[in-house]
């Protein structure tokens, strides 16, 4: 794909959305040669999204984030395919790297 992506940009609306901080919402780009869509409609991006699963996040409220994440994208020009998973907090593990000192 030719199109730019901007990715700090679309960090912060991320951020916006679901009102988390750039420490806990990372964007990664990965570029690939060929790929297969959704057959619907022609994608720019595939846009996967792991949040933690809690009582306020509803499917109402998650389908709507949702809707506001493509939005996002569409303001670059791009047609986002999004998809969301939900994790339980006490299944979920991390290592970050040491803090610089």
């Amino acid at each position: 794909m030719a199109k730019p992506i901007p990715l700090s940009s679309l960090q912060a609306s991320m951020c916006k959305i679901w009102g988390t901080t750039p420490e806990t919402t990372k964007l990664i780009l990965s570029r690939v040669e060929d790929w297969t869509t959704s057959g619907l409609q022609d994608e720019d991006c595939y846009v996967s999204i792991r949040a933690k699963g809690t009582e306020q996040r509803t499917r109402e409220i998650v389908l709507d984030g949702m809707k506001q994440v493509s939005d996002a994208f569409s303001t670059h020009d791009l047609v986002a395919n999004v998809r969301l998973e939900t994790y339980e907090g006490a299944r979920y593990f991390h290592v970050p790297p040491p803090m610089k000192t």
